[in-house]
């Protein structure tokens, strides 16, 4: 059994629905667009990261139709989620985790290394079968560590035969950890919609929007993502081109269970 039948509205949609009314009322003070990550920072002290998603360069420009949105209300930006160009996603999905920054920073923190509190929500032990959407290399050496079965799939990479990985997603995982560009990608609804019955999903990264009630009905159950912290620091880092390991120290690591999910409310 999969969960497509759960899934009735694009996740997209439910986060841009959750997020309209807050993005209304806010207005966009920075946006940084850089080689790895996207920062934006909006008027209610927010600050949020998401990757900065292209397929190949082809011209000087990436943006369709440069406007300057800083001092613009933050729907303008956040509209992008629901385009179909690869960078509007991209600023959209920052936006919307700048919007929601005070919320991820209230989180418990994401402790313990590749050995993270969200990955023990997976209860994973020898012999699990794990999928896994996008390759993360110390959390690849964990799991192979800890006796799981590894089917992976990263297209960057060239790992994987996407028909292969959702058969296998639908009828021998137990376990799906996925990365939260699959929202950028616009694949992460048809990679839900393919899991199998029971199938505990982790969704992961810096991109991930720590917005619980945005998956009810869907396969997951554990959310981990990171929460700015030194807001300055992390858009000289993204203006640099920095990526991952220099955005870290620099914010913090959140996580968020299922079993939390509908006792927190966007505010």
């Amino acid at each position: 059994m999969s969960h497509a039948e759960h899934l009735p509205v694009e996740l997209v949609q439910r986060l841009h629905v959750l997020f309209a009314r807050a993005a209304a009322s806010a207005r966009v003070t920075s946006l940084t667009v850089g080689l790895g990550y996207t920062v934006v920072t909006t008027s209610d002290g927010g600050a949020g990261l998401a990757y900065t998603f292209f397929e190949e360069k082809r011209c000087c420009s990436f943006l369709r139709g440069y406007r300057d949105v800083e001092g613009e209300p933050a729907t303008i930006l956040l509209a992008g989620l629901l385009s179909d160009d690869p960078i509007a996603r991209s600023a959209g999905l920052a936006t919307l985790n700048a919007l929601n920054h005070q919320r991820a920073l209230s989180l418990p923190t994401d402790e313990g290394g590749p050995l993270s509190h969200s990955l023990r929500l997976l209860r994973i032990a020898p012999g699990t079968k794990t999928a896994m959407v996008g390759y993360f290399p110390p959390l690849v050496r964990s799991l192979t560590d800890m006796g799981a079965e590894l089917e992976i799939l990263d297209r960057g990479r060239d790992l994987g035969d996407p028909a292969r990985f959702r058969a296998k997603l639908a009828g021998w995982a137990d376990v799906f950890i996925m990365s939260a560009t699959t929202i950028l990608n616009a694949s992460i609804d048809e990679l839900l919609a393919s899991a199998g019955d029971g199938v505990r999903t982790l969704l992961m990264g810096p991109s991930t929007p720590m917005v619980p009630e945005a998956f009810v009905g869907s396969p997951v159950v554990a959310l981990a993502g990171m929460a700015v912290v030194d807001q300055e620091g992390a858009v000289k880092v993204v203006r640099h081109g920095g990526g991952t390991p220099e955005i870290a120290p620099l914010a913090r690591k959140v996580y968020c269970s299922r079993s939390e999910r509908d006792a927190l409310a966007v505010s």
